[in-house]
C-alpha cells in the first residue's frame, strides 16, 4: 500500500497537503539481458513553496526520478510500480496528450544545458510567446508583453531589446535565465530543475540559486532540485533526499542532514567536502564505486562500501525509518532502537 500523505501545519493552523507525492516509484528498463531497475521504491513528498534537493552520485537515479515525474522517460524505460500525484491527482497513468499539457502548464522543467531547451533557429521572444499562447488565452501582443516581463523577472537586462535576439547572443548564465523564464510561462505549481547550475561558473551559480529561491518565495512554487553539488543543496533547499543505487537512503531537513548526517553514505558525502576554517589533513574517502544497474547487490546496496556493514545488511534491504527529524534506510538505527527498547 502507498504511504499516507504527510501534512504540514500552516502558521494559521490549517493543514497543508503536499503538492507532489511520489509513492513507491519503480522505473525499469527491459533489455535482452534482463530487466534493469533504475529507480527502486522511491517515496517522497514536496509541499507548496518548498525546495527539495535530490543529491547523489552519477547513476543514483536522480534524473530518472525527475523524468518519470514529468513523463519524459525514454523508451523502453517505464514506470513499473508506484504512483505520482500532483495536488491530489494521479498523473503517472495519464494519456500522452494529457501529461504533455500538464508538463507545460502545471509542471515546468529546467535542464542542465540550456541549449537543449532552446531552439537556436528562433528568437527567445518567439519561443516565450509561443509557449505563453499555448498555455493561456493571451493574444500575441499580450504574450509578448508577458514575455518581456518574465525576462525582466529573471534578471535579463534590457528585456524589451533582448527579446528579439537568438539564444547564441546570450551567455551561458543568461541562457539559463531564459530557460527559467520559459519554465515560468504558465505559472507552474512545480518546477523540476535537473542540474541547473552545473555548467555555470561559481558566481553565475550563486545568481541562479538566488533567482530560484526568490521565484519560489514569490510564486509559492514547489521545486525539485536535482544535483550532485552539496554546496548548491545547502544554499538552496529546505529538505534534501540522498539517493544511492536507485533508492533514497536518507531524507530530512537540509541543515540536519548536512550538520548531522546519519546514514554512512551521507556521512561519507559530507566528509568529502572541504570546509573553511577546518584543519583537515585528509578528506573522507568512500572506497569503491556505486554498482551499475546490472550488478546491484542484495540487501542494502551500499553494504560493499560501508565500513559498518553487518551480516543483516548483506541479506535484507532496510526501509526508511524515522530518526529525529529525518528518515534513514540503515540497519544501524534499527539495531540501536532494539538495544534501547531491550
Amino acid at each position: 500500500m502507498p504511504p499516507p500523505s504527510k501534512h504540514m501545519v500552516e502558521p494559521d493552523g490549517r493543514l497543508a497537503s503536499p503538492l507532489l507525492e511520489v509513492r513507491n516509484l519503480r522505473v525499469e528498463f527491459p533489455t535482452r539481458r534482463g530487466t534493469l531497475v533504475a529507480v527502486d521504491g522511491v517515496s517522497f513528498a514536496i509541499m507548496p513553496g518548498e525546495i527539495l534537493g535530490v543529491v547523489g552520485e552519477s547513476g543514483a537515479g536522480k534524473s530518472m526520478t525527475g523524468n518519470a515525474i514529468i513523463g519524459l522517460l525514454e523508451p523502453p524505460g517505464r514506470i513499473a510500480e508506484g504512483s505520482i500525484w500532483l495536488d491530489g491527482e494521479r498523473i503517472d497513468n495519464l494519456p500522452y496528450e494529457k501529461i504533455r499539457r500538464i508538463r507545460g502548464k502545471r509542471i515546468g522543467a529546467v535542464f542542465q544545458d540550456p541549449l537543449t531547451s532552446l531552439n537556436p533557429l528562433y528568437t527567445v521572444g518567439r519561443q516565450l510567446t509561443e509557449t505563453i499562447c499555448t498555455h493561456s488565452d493571451m493574444h500575441h501582443s499580450q504574450a509578448r508583453k508577458r514575455a518581456i516581463e518574465l525576462l525582466a523577472e529573471v534578471g535579463i537586462p534590457a528585456p524589451d531589446r533582448r527579446i528579439d535576439q537568438y539564444p547564441h547572443h546570450f551567455s551561458g548564465g543568461m541562457r539559463q535565465r531564459v530557460v527559467i523564464a520559459l519554465a515560468l510561462c504558465a505559472n507552474p505549481e512545480l518546477i523540476i530543475a535537473d542540474e541547473p547550475t552545473t555548467a555555470l561558473d561559481v558566481s553565475i551559480q550563486a545568481q541562479i540559486i538566488a533567482l530560484m529561491k526568490r521565484l519560489c518565495h514569490d510564486h509559492n512554487t514547489a521545486v525539485m532540485l536535482v544535483t550532485h553539488d552539496m554546496g548548491v543543496i545547502a544554499e538552496t533547499c529546505d529538505r534534501v533526499a540522498v539517493m544511492y543505487a536507485g533508492r533514497i537512503v536518507e531524507i530530512g531537513p537540509v541543515r540536519q542532514v548536512i550538520k548531522s548526517a546519519k546514514h554512512p553514505y551521507t556521512h561519507g558525502l559530507m566528509g568529502s567536502i572541504p570546509g573553511f576554517g577546518k584543519d583537515v589533513r585528509r578528506l573522507t574517502q568512500i572506497d569503491g564505486s556505486m554498482p551499475g544497474l546490472t550488478d546491484t547487490p542484495s540487501g542494502c546496496a551500499f553494504h560493499p562500501r560501508c565500513p559498518q556493514a553487518m551480516d543483516k545488511c548483506r541479506k535484507v534491504r532496510p526501509d526508511l525509518v524515522p530518526v529525529e527529524q529525518s528518515q534513514i534506510a540503515c540497519w544501524l538505527f534499527d539495531e540501536a532502537k532494539e538495544m534501547a527498547n531491550a
